[in-house]
This record gives structure tokens, sequence and C-alpha cells, in this order.
């Protein structure tokens, strides 16, 4: 049985020239990449994206970073719990708590620019991935 998320490179990310290390980082893994694109997420989109935040005072500068520049989004799929495993790939959502060896502990400093998204559960690769990937 195989399982899909969704991740993305955020902006930071792109704009360090990271990309092609997190994709390998990810394929090497034993990943399958089964979607990717490269775009400047629409404000519309963004805000879908995020709106369990909506209500939270940090909302608009999310959507105002994400929108920044050039995003990389991934279809990932693999074995059950790949969305866990890709999760502890990228480290803790605050970058100066997460491990060496993890993407944002190895890359990132801060928590409103940490390089890397993903799912963070079935519901929201459902959710990400039908947003982004509508035709997976």
């Amino acid at each position: 049985m195989s399982e899909r998320s969704f991740v993305m490179v955020k902006p930071d990310g792109v704009a360090a020239g990271l990309t092609g290390e997190i994709i390998g980082r990810i394929e090497r893994r034993g990943f399958t990449i089964v979607g990717l694109k490269t775009a400047v997420m629409a404000r519309s989109a963004a805000e879908e994206h995020y709106g369990e935040h909506r209500e939270k005072p940090f909302f608009g500068e999310l959507v105002e970073f994400i929108t920044s520049g050039p995003v990389v989004m991934l279809a990932v799929e693999g074995p059950k719990g790949a969305i866990a495993a890709l999760r502890a790939m990228m480290g803790t959502t605050n970058p100066l708590d997460a491990a060496p060896g993890t993407i944002r502990g190895d890359y990132a400093l801060e928590v409103g620019q940490n390089i890397i998204h993903g799912s963070d559960g079935e519901e929201s690769a459902a959710r990400e991935l039908g947003l982004h990937f509508p035709e997976h």
C-alpha cells in the first residue's frame, strides 16, 4: 500500500539553489516523485493552501512570503508512513530546534522562512495535492 504527500520547496529554498539537493534527498530515501512543477503561487491558491491559519496573526505573512517568488511543488509517493517519514526528513518547523541532518536543520534559520513545506497528515496531503495537483 502506498501513500502520497505534497512537498513544496519554498521561495527561500528555491532562491538559495536548494531545489536539486532537496529533490535528491527525497529520491535517495526511496520516494518517487509523481508530480513536479515550478510556479509563483497565486495569492488565492496560497490563501486556500494556508486556510487553516486564516484567523492567526501570521496568516498574512505566510501568504506574502509564499507568493514572493517561485516555489517547486512535488507530489511524492512512498510506502504507508511516507508522510511521517518526509516530515522527519524536513525537521521541526522551527529550524533552530531541527536536528542536524534534516533539511531545516541543515539549511534554515527562521520559522517564517524554513525552506520546505510538507503535508502533516493524510487529510492535509489529500487537500494540498487536490489544490496543487488536481490531475493526481
